[in-house]
């Protein structure tokens, strides 16, 4: 079995960019990307396979459900399938944020499953690169109760707190006032600079938003439930301000501060583990000429190309393309020059 090739679903956003398409070599009058579905098994979003080089290839206009109910354990891992069935575990994305993204957190699987019978939203950010003077928000710089929640959030769901006029492409978030004070919940959002090849892992309950400049690959739990603390008035397509989900939020956000909240990593060694949560395990893959990666594992193995180009098992994959490696073949066998994120189970 060969990896697969999938095309990818590119998402307009009010605050996507024009990098995608050109990271990815593709040609689109699509406005405003902000985001580029690489893999999704998210329900009526399931990506569909395409031309991986193999003739008569039925698998083609597939997708990656029907993929999965056809080869089970040999396309996602026995231990994988066993777990989630016809279900695709991750969600892998490009992110182009030309404005900043809403502030916001996810639900863990608990909370998740209790509200809306689906999983939680543990996630990853690596920055592919950034604009100078570019932010990453992740964590509380100040720890905070739920009561303080309530007081602090106040000003950013009145009319006159989320209605900042500000620069579009802005490259720090304007807090405004009127809570205990004169502070606001954005006054204790730990804020960090941003530079290519960092890394932020973000579980669940953590606040965040990708700040504006940032081009980065995410690796999260596939669900789509997100809840917006704060969106700088943002109107929607029709002129709505669009919903926050400040109520929703107070349950699910993780209060304590944390002493850091950019993952660090060698990345001296052409492999290197940057994540291993419960949820997915992320490498940094570097090869210059030609390498053979096992990560001795029951597991799919997604591969991101974020530079470069080579072939792997068969099958040439160059900067912005994605593949799936099947369970049954995930020894891969890499010639070329390039940088890779990889992910399994």
């Amino acid at each position: 079995m060969k990896p697969y090739k999938f095309e990818p679903f590119l998402k307009t956003t009010i605050w996507g960019g024009y990098q995608i398409a050109p990271f990815k070599g593709i040609y689109t009058a699509q406005p405003n990307i902000g985001e580029s579905w690489e893999i999704s098994g998210v329900q009526g979003h399931e990506s569909i396979a395409v031309e991986r080089g193999l003739v008569d290839d039925v698998d083609v206009g597939m997708n990656l459900t029907q993929l999965i109910d056809k080869y089970k354990g040999l396309l996602v891992g026995q231990k994988v399938y066993k777990r989630f069935g016809n279900k695709f575990p991750l969600l892998v994305k490009f992110i182009d944020s030309r404005q900043d993204l809403s502030v916001q957190v996810h639900p863990d699987d608990k909370l998740a499953m209790e509200r809306h019978g689906c999983q939680g939203k543990t996630e990853m950010w690596y920055v592919i690169k950034s604009d100078v003077g570019s932010k990453i928000y992740a964590g509380l710089s100040k720890s905070i109760t739920p009561e303080d929640y309530e007081q602090l959030v106040a000003p950013l769901s009145s009319p006159e707190g989320d209605t900042i006029d500000r620069p579009h492409d802005s490259k720090t978030i304007v807090a405004p006032s009127g809570a205990v004070g004169g502070a606001s919940l954005l006054d204790v959002l730990a804020t960090h600079e941003a530079h290519e090849g960092d890394l932020y892992f973000l579980p669940a309950g953590r606040l965040h938003a990708i700040g504006a400049g940032n081009f980065l690959a995410e690796i999260q739990q596939t669900s789509d439930i997100t809840y917006r603390v704060y969106d700088f008035g943002r109107k929607d397509a029709h002129g709505n301000p669009r919903e926050l989900h400040i109520e929703q939020a107070k349950d699910a956000i993780d209060y304590q501060v944390w002493p850091e909240y950019r993952t660090s990593y060698d990345s001296t060694k052409p492999t290197s583990q940057l994540i291993n949560c419960p949820y997915f395990v992320v490498h940094r893959v570097v090869v210059q000429v030609a390498q053979q990666v096992d990560f001795h594992c029951d597991s799919f193995v997604i591969v991101v190309c974020l530079w470069g180009e080579a072939n792997i098992n068969g099958v040439h994959i160059r900067q912005g393309e994605t593949i799936l490696v099947p369970a049954c073949e995930n020894v891969l066998y890499i010639f070329g020059n390039a940088t890779f994120l990889t992910a399994t189970m």
